[in-house]
């Protein structure tokens, strides 16, 4: 199944408006998808090609950051997409948490190697892993930098 992520900069208190007309445009993959995104702040979506949409409501200034920091990457010819760092897409995927969130991790680690900011990474997924009171994803992550 293809899935595609999607995270716009959307400030607190912007997000209903923001939603409504997402969900005009696009079948939801959920039950209350409006409200899952209201308490979760992801949209799960689905386009009209079947393509599973989730769209991640950025708000806090790590993924405001990522985002004007963001490239461009050509995924088919005259397509290009904006795409973020390999290192903000590691601090997404760890925690995120999920078992295909780590073998993705090991593909980015395997692709990019020594290449990685592995002190950008830590100093900024620390803090969320103690936000998340999930410290065990720094030693997991660091055990595959190893």
């Amino acid at each position: 199944m293809i899935n595609e992520d999607v995270t716009p900069p959307l400030p607190f208190g912007d997000e209903e408006q923001y939603l409504k007309i997402l969900m005009k445009h696009f079948h939801s993959r959920i039950k209350d998808a409006f409200n899952f995104a209201l308490d979760n702040r992801v949209l799960l979506l689905k386009a009209s090609n079947n393509v599973s949409v989730d769209i991640a409501l950025a708000s806090f200034p790590f993924e405001i950051e990522m985002i004007k920091k963001r490239s461009f990457f050509l995924y088919q010819p005259n397509c290009h997409l904006m795409t973020c760092s390999a290192e903000d897409l590691i601090i997404l995927k760890a925690f995120a948490n999920r078992s295909k969130d780590w073998s993705d991790i090991e593909s980015v680690i395997d692709k990019q190697g020594k290449k990685l900011d592995t002190k950008y990474i830590n100093k900024l997924l620390l803090p969320l892993c103690e936000l998340k009171e999930e410290p065990e994803i720094m030693d997991r992550l660091n055990n595959l930098f190893d």
